[in-house]
């Protein structure tokens, strides 16, 4: 078995990414999660670590020794031009892993997690772009709740992304995920089916 086909799975925060990661996962299909090995490259002593520490300063180190990623995250939603900054610590690293996992697969397809895949134009990087999508309002109220955030500050991530329609713009396939579980669970399926064919061309 060649290469397998690399499906990018964007949407915006809180879209339900995860929820329809873990849906190709019970179905066999690997996940690449671009924010897993996020978490990873800036654990203590990692080089992306010292090197944040270096930029941003000892005060995103907590009292364990690890980064504070939400202080970090609220400094960089606030400011682009501190988000650009960890950007480019960041994607390089996060780019180069998901290659050598794809290249360690051996599959007829794969997902690759990246939620700023059209924000860093990563797009060409895949061959087909997933959007997993819902309005704003569906989106900014979960994230509300998931994060236990004030409106404002829900309202500023958002602002921070791409815009819904330019991601859409971008899709070859979207998950619309403003209803049930069930049919969440029905629209995967479908995917998987037509992305096991693709495959097999």
């Amino acid at each position: 078995m060649g290469n397998p086909l690399k499906i990018g799975l964007t949407g915006g925060i809180a879209s339900g990414k995860t929820t329809v990661s873990n849906f190709f996962i019970t179905l066999g299909i690997p996940v690449i999660d671009a924010d897993e090995i996020s978490r990873i490259l800036v654990q203590p002593g990692k080089p992306a670590f010292k090197h944040i520490i270096k930029i941003f300063g000892v005060e995103m180190i907590k009292n364990n020794g690890h980064l504070n990623r939400a202080k970090l995250r609220q400094l960089i939603f606030a400011d682009s031009e501190q988000r650009q900054r960890l950007e480019k610590i960041l994607h390089p690293r996060i780019r180069h892993t998901m290659q050598e996992h794809v290249s360690k697969l051996c599959c007829s397809y794969c997902l690759l997690s990246i939620p700023l895949l059209l924000e860093t134009r990563q797009q060409n990087t895949v061959d087909r772009v997933l959007v997993v999508d819902c309005s704003v309002e569906l989106q900014r109220q979960r994230l509300m709740l998931r994060d236990k955030l004030a409106y404002n500050d829900a309202e500023q991530i958002i602002k921070a992304q791409a815009k819904r329609e330019r991601r859409l713009t971008i899709a070859n396939d979207v998950i619309y995920n403003d209803g049930n579980v069930e049919q969440l669970c029905k629209q995967v399926w479908t995917l998987h089916k037509i992305y096991s064919s693709l495959s097999i061309e």
